[in-house]
């Protein structure tokens, strides 16, 4: 009786991929990986290449030195919040994303389809923003444009995109302890608009 190999899965980004101040079990591709799972998938648990604070290019650096062996069934990138945070030029941020992109579609074997982009969620609306005395509706319309991009270059390449960014704003309450990054509630209802995206990826 032959098995099915279990599906490799790649999640590229930055704090919010690698669920800064969340159990591990709560990060979204961790719980993505579950609800998979519940449906009858087999796939392993995610491989992880992110890191709090990191921007486009360090994540590209991080890649860089993980040493990463195509070909992935399943890969996730989210990334560009820290770009934005730093004030940088969405015309790198669009270079350097695309770059990141077309890295992905390899890994995936060339599988454009396999390759998930995930929207970069508003942290102006927390409390940390708040209380530092951010300007919300800069920092809304800065990450818009960042998410637009991403979109573009997205269905450019042929890829899919979800978009998180209006459940964080649905949910300014549902932060960490920090009072910055998504609590597991959040992610949750994230993984809830991932996944039927993720499901027809792997189709």
């Amino acid at each position: 009786m032959s098995t099915t190999p279990p599906l490799h899965y790649l999640a590229l980004g930055d704090s919010y991929t690698i669920g800064e101040a969340v159990a591990a079990h709560s990060r979204w591709p961790a719980e993505l990986v579950q609800r998979l799972r519940r449906a009858g998938v087999a796939i392993d648990d995610p491989r992880i290449v992110a890191v709090t604070g990191w921007t486009t290019d360090e994540l590209a650096q991080g890649m860089d030195a993980a040493s990463l062996t195509p070909a992935y069934d399943l890969i996730t990138l989210q990334i560009g919040v820290n770009n934005q945070y730093r004030g940088r030029a969405a015309d790198e941020y669009r270079g350097q994303f695309a770059s990141l992109l077309a890295r992905a579609i390899t890994l995936a074997g060339g599988h454009a389809a396999r390759v998930v982009v995930v929207s970069i969620p508003d942290w102006g609306v927390t409390r940390f923003a708040h209380e530092q005395g951010r300007d919300r509706s800069r920092i809304a319309a800065e990450l818009d444009a960042y998410n637009a991009i991403a979109r573009d270059e997205s269905h450019h390449a042929g890829t899919h995109f979800v978009d998180v960014t209006g459940i964080s704003r649905a949910h300014p309450d549902l932060v960490a302890d920090d009072g910055l990054h998504p609590s597991a509630a959040q992610y949750a209802l994230w993984v809830e608009a991932i996944e039927p995206i993720v499901r027809a990826a792997l189709r």
